[in-house]
Order: structure tokens, then sequence, then C-alpha cells
């Protein structure tokens, strides 16, 4: 791999050194400056010139300033001339402006997009976007990878003869059924109403959830008020435990410490696509990586291999 060169931004260098690390290859330096007038400048410290070039940043808090200095590194990357640009994206936290629900509403999924592909970016690799269709926002190909298998490992470990897995809402259903296909449990899903970001409603949950053990599985866990509202709605069935699972463990507000007061919830398992505060780690938290499948998927993406061939079969634990 003498022709790649891999970059990280400031949003979450130790994933990107990780995956660097699984690559065998260095992680590249790159300097993010401020100017007086506030203005951020960024520049690729090694060389750039006709190589395999992957900038890794998923769009986490501060969401603007990190997708600033993506954008920047893609058009230094171009301005040196490399042979092809790929982001690596663990997070793309605009996939959620995907539709146009209001009137005179912006489609920040897609404008971002364009962004990314009018700055030089050559391809994408995301994991676990919001909503399919934010894949067709993009231009360019799109690598789209999932943790589902991560997750289906960890949760192998435990007796799965009594689970079922629970979507929060029907959007995520299918998401939901491939993992409960993983590890041999059934399926089941809460009929959702959002009011506002933090506001939603769960109606009732389709599915059979009593006396059994449950994992809630969502994309992503943000304020919580869904997993909170949904616990609210499990337990007047009487399941014999409750675990929670997502891949963006974002816990923004507190949220992951009001998830780990809930009594009944036994553990909370996300992954590292984005960085979780020590500081804000509680007993019940669980992180798995995911920096062995993007360095795969950024090996095959190097050498021109199938990406999709790592969902043939879900690996072991």
């Amino acid at each position: 791999m003498r022709d790649i060169s891999v970059f990280s931004g400031s949003a979450h260098p130790e994933l990107a050194a990780e995956v660097c690390a699984h690559l065998g290859v260095p992680l590249s330096p790159t300097r993010v400056s401020r100017f007086a007038n506030d203005c951020l400048e960024v520049q690729l410290q090694a060389n750039c010139r006709e190589r395999d070039v992957f900038l890794i940043q998923p769009l986490v808090k501060p969401v603007q300033e990190h997708l600033v200095e993506l954008l920047m590194m893609c058009d230094a990357a171009r301005g040196a001339s490399a042979g092809r640009i790929s982001v690596v994206m663990p997070h793309y936290s605009y996939a959620r402006s995907d539709k146009k629900d209001a009137p005179r509403i912006s489609l920040g999924g897609r404008l971002v997009a364009d962004l990314l592909v009018a700055a030089g970016a050559s391809r994408v690799l995301a994991m676990t976007l919001h909503a399919p269709q934010v894949h067709g926002f993009f231009s360019v190909p799109v690598d789209h990878l999932h943790a589902l298998r991560e997750l289906a490992a960890w949760f192998r470990r435990y007796d799965l003869s009594r689970t079922t897995v629970v979507s929060p809402d029907l959007g995520n259903a299918k998401e939901a059924a491939a993992f409960a296909r993983m590890i041999g449990a059934q399926v089941a899903a809460g009929a959702k109403q959002r009011f506002a970001d933090d506001r939603v409603s769960i109606s009732s949950v389709i599915g059979e959830v009593a006396d059994r053990d449950v994992i809630v599985l969502d994309d992503e866990i943000a304020k919580g008020s869904t997993v909170i509202e949904l616990l609210q709605r499990l337990r007047e069935f009487g399941p014999r435990s409750i675990r929670i699972a997502c891949t963006h463990g974002l816990f923004a507000g507190g949220a992951l410490k009001r998830l780990s007061d809930q009594e009944d919830v036994l553990e909370i398992v996300c992954t590292n696509t984005v960085p979780v505060p020590a500081a804000e780690h509680t007993d019940k938290l669980r992180v798995l990586s995911i920096a062995p499948a993007l360095a795969e998927a950024v090996r095959r993406i190097h050498n021109g291999e199938s990406v999709s061939a790592l969902f043939d079969a879900p690996r072991d634990a």
C-alpha cells in the first residue's frame, strides 16, 4: 500500500489512528489553524501527488467546524494533485435532513453532499446513514457500511433464545429485522410520531416483548427522548430484560446519564463512529470499535476489490 495517504481532521483522530494501525500505514499529519478573523486554514503535511488519499472525518459537534475542515481538506488534496480523494465519514449528521417535510425548508443532506463533491471528493465511505435515500444525494460513488456485524458479535455472548430486537419506529424496522436474523431473534417495532427534535410519542409496540429479553436497536441516539419514550411503552408489557444498542452514540445533553439512570436498562452498546468523552462514560456503556471494518473497506477500495463482499457473512464473536 505504498500509494496511499491517510489524513484525519480534528473530529476523531483516535479512530483515524486505529484505522491506520489496522492498515499498517502511517497517519499523515494535518495542520488546522485559525486566523485572527476566525477563518480556518488546513494544510495536509504529507505528499498527495497522484496518491490514493483518504480523509477521515465524522461530522460531529461542532458539526459546522468539522464540515468546513473536511471541505478544506478535500480542496487541499485536490490542489496537491491527489490521484483520488475518498472521504471516510463514519457519521454523516446531515443525513437527518433528507426530505422536504415543511414549506421552504432546506435539504441539508443533499446540499452538504454537493459541497463535498464540489470541494473535490471523488468517493465517500459512510456508515449507517440515517435514511437510505441519502446514498443517492451524492453524485460520486458511495460505499455504505453498517455496524450490525460488530453489534451481533457482542450480543452473541448472551443467551438469545428468548430475545426480541425492538426498533423504536417503523423506519428503522428493516435494519432491526436484519440484526434479528443475525442473532436468531424475533423483531418488534414501535409506532412513533415525532412532534419536535426532542419530543416524540410512541403509542404502541408491534411484536412480542412480554417476558422476553429486549434489545432496543436504533441507528443513532442523540438526546435519547425516543428511547426513553419506548422504554415506557415496553414496561407496560413486562420484558424480562432490556439492553440498548446503536451505531452512533451521540448522547447529547446528558442523554447517556439519563439512559444509564434507567434501573432496568442493563447495558448501552454503541460503536466508536463518534467520540464519547471519557468523562461521560458510565458503568453501563460498552463502546465497540468499527476501525477494523473501516480499514478493510479502505483496503478494498484502494485495491479495487468489492466492498459489498464485507456483508456476505457476519463475523463471529
